[in-house]
C-alpha cells in the first residue's frame, strides 16, 4: 500500500472523537434553546433573502439493523403508522411556514431516516406535495432520498423520479453473507445490482452507496470482495463510514458478539485497502470518508474548494440555512442549532399543543463561529487558509489561536499537517486522521473530563 501506518500510530491516534457533522458537537447542546427561541430565529430568517436546505426525517424501519446509530422506530409495515406521522409532520410544516411567510427557495431537499420508503407511494406523494406547496423546490439542485434495497421496488422508484428526486442513496454496508447475518441486514448482490440498473434506466443523476468498515466478521479479504463488487456496479458516490461502536448509547449493538469484530489494526487495514482499491478504480478520495467518480459534481466541488458538510453529509449545493422536519431532525438557522424531540410521543405531544417540537439546541458564540469555520474547512477542504480566516473574521489566525500552538506544532511534528505558504494542509496521514486534527481546535472537548461520548476516530 502507498501509505504505511504502524501499530504505534494507530495506538496514538485511534482515540474517541467527534465526527464533526456540527460544531459545537451535539453533546454541548442544551434545552436552553426553546420553541420561543426557535420562533425568534425563524422570524429573523424571514427578514432575509437567504437560501434554504430542508431535511425531512422518516423514522420507521420494519426491522432493526444491529449496527444502527440512527434515530429509528421499528414498526410492522402498516399504513396507519405513516398516516399518523404525516398528520403531525404536516402540522410542523404549517407552523414553520406561518412564521417565515412566503415560499422560500429550497436549494437542497433530503429525506432520511429510518427508511423514507417505508411510506406508501400515496404517502410519499402527499408529503412531497405538501413541501412543494409551502416551499419553492429548485429541481436543478439536489433532491435526495435514502432507500433500503430490501423495501424498494420499481413502482416506488418510478414515483420518486416523477416527483423530482434526482439523487438516491442506498445502505449497502457489506455484501458478505456472514456479516449481513450478524448485523441483521440481509440483502444480496443481485438485488442491489437490479435496483442500480433500474435507477440508471430512470435517469437518476447520482447513485450513492453507503458502506461500513469495522463490522463483525469483516476481514481484509472479505471486504476486498465487497469493494470489488461495489466497483463493478459503478455508483457515482461511495460513503465509506467507520462503524461507530457506541453500546452505551445504542444498547442493541450488544447483539453483535464482541469477539467477532476486527481488531483496531485490522479495521484500519480494511479501510486503507478499500481506499486504495477505490482510487485505483478511478474514484477521487473526498475529504474524510467519501469517494466519487471524477465526473461527479461532488468530486468537482471538492477540487474547487466548494464542498460543504452538514447533518445531511457532504453536499455540493450549499444554502445559507437549513431546517429539519420530523422527529429528532436537526436544523441550523441564524447561527443556532435546533433539534426536535427524539421520541414520537414527545414530538406528537408538542404539536398537539400547537408548539414547535423543539428539545434542545445551541446558539453559537463568536468563538464558536470561528472554530466552526476552522473545523469545517479541515473536514471539507483538508486545509486551513489563514488569509481566508483573516478576511472572514478580521483577526490574525496565529494570534487568535495561541492556545492551539502546541497542538499545531504536534501535528506538524507527527506529519499530520504541513505548511504551504499561509496554509496548514493535511498530509496523506493527516487525511486519515483528520478528526484528530480537528479535535485540537474543539474547546469543549479540551475542557471535557471524558471522551467516552464518542466512537473512535478509526
Amino acid at each position: 500500500m502507498g501509505l504505511t501506518i504502524t501499530k504505534e500510530i494507530i495506538s496514538k491516534f485511534d482515540v474517541p472523537g467527534p465526527r464533526y457533522t456540527s460544531y459545537p458537537t451535539a453533546p454541548e447542546w442544551s434545552q436552553a434553546v426553546t420553541p420561543a427561541i426557535y420562533r425568534t430565529k425563524l422570524k429573523d430568517f424571514e427578514k432575509t433573502q437567504k437560501t434554504l436546505s430542508l431535511y425531512v426525517h422518516i423514522p420507521f424501519c420494519e426491522q432493526l439493523c444491529y449496527y444502527c446509530g440512527c434515530n429509528v422506530a421499528i414498526r410492522p409495515n402498516d399504513v396507519k403508522h405513516g398516516d399518523e406521522y404525516l398528520k403531525f409532520l404536516f402540522k410542523e410544516i404549517d407552523l414553520i411556514r406561518d412564521v417565515i411567510g412566503k415560499k422560500r427557495e429550497v436549494r437542497q431537499l433530503h429525506w432520511g431516516g429510518g427508511t423514507p420508503t417505508y411510506l406508501t407511494e400515496d404517502q410519499m406523494s402527499e408529503l412531497f406535495d405538501k413541501i412543494a406547496e409551502n416551499f419553492k423546490i429548485d429541481f436543478d439542485g439536489e433532491v435526495a432520498i435514502e432507500v433500503d434495497p430490501r423495501t424498494i421496488n420499481a413502482s416506488k422508484l418510478q414515483i420518486l423520479r416523477q416527483l423530482g428526486f434526482n439523487r438516491l442513496s442506498m445502505g449497502i454496508q457489506d455484501f458478505n453473507p456472514a456479516v449481513q447475518k450478524t448485523v441483521n441486514r440481509i440483502q444480496d448482490f443481485k438485488l442491489v445490482s437490479e435496483i442500480t440498473q433500474l435507477l440508471r434506466e430512470l435517469k437518476f443523476h447520482s447513485i450513492n452507496y453507503d458502506l461500513i468498515y469495522g463490522l463483525p466478521h469483516q476481514t481484509r479479504k472479505s471486504f476486498e470482495q465487497t469493494i470489488d463488487q461495489t466497483i463493478a456496479l459503478h455508483p457515482d458516490r461511495i460513503a465509506l463510514y467507520s462503524f461507530a461502536y457506541v453500546p452505551w448509547l445504542k444498547k442493541h449493538q450488544t447483539k453483535m458478539p464482541a469477539d467477532t469484530f476486527p481488531s483496531n489494526n485490522e479495521k484500519l487495514e480494511i479501510f486503507l485497502q478499500a481506499r486504495e482499491q477505490l482510487i485505483e478504480a478511478g474514484y477521487l478520495s473526498i475529504a474524510m470518508d467519501h469517494f466519487a467518480l471524477q465526473t461527479d459534481e461532488m468530486a468537482k466541488a471538492f477540487v474547487e474548494g466548494k464542498l460543504y458538510r452538514n447533518f445531511m453529509g457532504y453536499t455540493v449545493k450549499p444554502a445559507d440555512e437549513y431546517i429539519g422536519f420530523g422527529v429528532s431532525s436537526i436544523g441550523f438557522l441564524e447561527n443556532t442549532y435546533i433539534q426536535n424531540h427524539k421520541t414520537l410521543p414527545e414530538y406528537y405531544k408538542a404539536l398537539d399543543q400547537n408548539e414547535l417540537p423543539i428539545e434542545r439546541g445551541k446558539v453559537l458564540s463568536s468563538d464558536d463561529e470561528m472554530r466552526r469555520w476552522v473545523i469545517s474547512h479541515l473536514m471539507c477542504r483538508l486545509e486551513i487558509d489563514k488569509k481566508q480566516f483573516t478576511d472572514r473574521f478580521h483577526l490574525n489566525f496565529d494570534e487568535y489561536f495561541t492556545s492551539e500552538e502546541i497542538h499545531i506544532a504536534n501535528c506538524l511534528r507527527d506529519r499530520l499537517l504541513y505548511v504551504d505558504q499561509d496554509k496548514l494542509k493535511a498530509s496523506e496521514l493527516g487525511k486519515i486522521f483528520i478528526r484528530n486534527i480537528c479535535m485540537g481546535f474543539d474547546q469543549y472537548l479540551q475542557k471535557a473530563k471524558s471522551q467516552h461520548r464518542f466512537s473512535k476516530t478509526i
